[in-house]
């Protein structure tokens, strides 16, 4: 939220006294119970991150009959190719599923779209260079993390002699494709109870599935085959990276993925990964699964080819992961300079008061790079807080955009009435509430930004809109002390359950600027002095202030010490 041009409302996470009381007395930390109580956890078994309590497979509607079809096609050594996703979601389960299957027996490769040729998913291009592919023409294509959209091209693919098995997240549209089956918990009818797994984890279940299946016939032992929990590592850096809803059973998968990472249990490639963004993986956390691991994954399929990201994912050579991984880090730099770039551009477009009194945000500019669009938006929502998309030229005289929106305005839902309202005006779209893509002839840009502007004031009815500041409300002094800060750390927070954030007046009893940007601050409570930083804050604060912040571990010459990570603050 630093450097927000809006006004911010703070409000306190209502607690849950009743649910707290419940986490206590089954042992839990008295601080983690009550901030677990407050975001819904009401039973202790929601906080125990053990493989057993994992929902099981068989609950996913079509798993087992995937099962049957792989385990036919590894008995009858057909050729099987995963169709992958351009992002670190689609790379992990693309991983996942080439690392289990080649366990297993199955003669198994890999093709990833190039999002700037063949488009998102399973294309009918897609299926064209499917049947050129090095290894052969397949028998069977996989989706994973995409495909539940796929009509055309599945059938593309049985017009050319080709089965499909989709397993995906995504929403499903009215129409599904005609595959030999689709595992996907959204998909009407499947009562799976958690609607929000992501593509690695569908595709992982589906190797649960797949190995029980092979077991049954003979193929392992009754307790053998691959060690399918060897490969949860790839399952939580996909799940955090593509910033699905933390569940207790996706809190779970995520947990088990962290857990391997920090005894050193981790592909090459991750290892690699963490070597070249200067993390310790002994340390992992969510946050460094999302914000530096994820990113040089994505970047890949963002400037250049997804399969970079994918072969350093299914390498077991540390001297050719490494290698992956520095090229992979490259590319995010160069990602890093194109979006700083862009966004500059974007900020002078709005600049003029015109530009910025509306409900939402449309910007386009024709020499944009179409991967960075969504960063974009990303970093203007933020900002603006309100609605928006960024464009960039395709070919055939198209734009295509990528949109980020806010809690009150479903994006997907935006973009559905005015295709409605205005029929042939977007070409296609697709996404969900919070992020979306579409594409339009590049004449109707103006046309577009007016028509979505109206749907969102509809939608909302409102035309601006304040961020909303969730805090934990006070941290009780007895807890700001290292021990709690490495405790919360080694938690798993993310969308759907937030990292906690604690309200407190504090006097400022020293500041500096670090960098020319960054606040770095001593302050005192209760007679005890603190360090604090506030990134991207340039103006001083007075002596007393409240302060939103993240009670966080700081590490410094062997010594950990409590430090608060400040990302709001007001005249106390």
């Amino acid at each position: 939220m630093e450097g927000l041009v809006v006004s911010v409302k703070i409000s306190d996470r209502t607690q849950n006294p009743g649910y707290q009381q419940q986490l206590e007395n089954a042992g839990i930390h008295a601080l983690l119970a009550r901030l677990w109580a407050s975001r819904g956890v009401n039973d202790p078994a929601q906080t125990q991150a053990q493989w057993q309590n994992m929902l099981a497979p068989s609950l996913l509607s079509e798993v087992n009959r995937a099962a049957n079809l792989l385990a036919d096609a590894i008995e009858q050594r057909k050729k099987l190719l995963i169709i992958a996703d351009y992002d670190c979601d689609g790379a992990t389960a693309c991983a996942t599923g080439v690392r289990a299957l080649r366990q297993m027996g199955a003669d198994i490769d890999f093709l990833v779209p190039n999002r700037f040729e063949t488009g998102y998913g399973l294309s009918p291009a897609v299926v064209k260079l499917a049947c050129q592919h090095p290894n052969g023409k397949p028998d069977i294509l996989i989706t994973v993390d995409n495909g539940i959209a796929s009509v055309e091209g599945v059938q593309a693919a049985r017009d050319e002699g080709m089965a499909v098995i989709v397993t995906d997240h995504h929403l499903p549209g009215d129409t599904l494709p005609d595959a030999l089956c689709i595992v996907n918990p959204n998909k009407p009818g499947c009562t799976f109870p958690s609607k929000n797994l992501a593509g690695v984890g569908v595709i992982f279940y589906v190797m649960l599935a797949l190995r029980a299946q092979m077991r049954q016939r003979g193929h392992f032992p009754p307790n053998g085959g691959p060690r399918l929990d060897n490969l949860a590592d790839l399952l939580a850096l996909g799940t955090v990276a593509d910033v699905v809803r933390l569940d207790s059973n996706n809190r779970l998968l995520v947990t088990q993925g962290l857990n391997k990472i920090r005894r050193g249990h981790l592909q090459p490639g991750i290892k690699a990964l963490f070597m070249v963004a200067g993390g310790n993986f002994k340390e992992a956390s969510a946050t460094d699964l999302g914000f530096k691991i994820g990113p040089r994954i994505n970047a890949a399929g963002r400037l250049a080819d997804m399969s970079l990201g994918i072969r350093c994912l299914i390498t077991d050579d540390e001297t050719e992961a490494l290698h992956l991984a520095r090229q992979l880090d490259e590319i995010n730099h160069q990602r890093r300079s194109i979006e700083h770039e862009m966004s500059e551009q974007a900020l002078a477009t709005l600049a003029s008061p015109e530009n910025t009194q509306s409900a939402s945000i449309c910007v386009f500019n024709d020499s944009w790079h179409q991967g960075v669009v969504g960063i974009v938006a990303s970093r203007l929502k933020e900002k603006f807080w309100k609605p928006t998309l960024a464009f960039a030229p395709a070919d055939n005289d198209e734009l295509r955009g990528s949109g980020r929106s806010i809690p009150e305005l479903h994006l997907r839902d935006a973009l559905d009435l005015v295709s409605k309202r205005h029929p042939g005006m977007i070409l296609k779209f697709g996404g969900h509430a919070m992020a979306a893509g579409l594409s339009l002839k590049s004449t109707q840009f103006d046309a577009f930004a007016s028509a979505f502007n109206e749907a969102v004031q509809e939608m909302t009815g409102t035309s601006s809109f304040e961020p909303l500041l969730e805090t934990d409300g006070s941290l009780d002094p007895v807890f700001a002390n290292a021990e709690t800060a490495l405790l919360l750390q080694n938690q798993v927070w993310g969308a759907g359950f937030p990292a906690p954030l604690f309200r407190d007046v504090y006097r400022i009893r020293n500041q500096k600027l670090l960098k020319d940007k960054h606040l770095k601050l001593k302050v005192e409570r209760n007679q005890v002095l603190y360090d604090a930083i506030w990134f991207n804050q340039q103006e001083s604060l007075p002596e007393y202030a409240e302060l939103v912040y993240e009670l966080v571990p700081n590490h410094w010459n062997g010594v950990v010490s409590a430090q608060l990570l400040v990302k709001h603050a007001r005249d106390a």
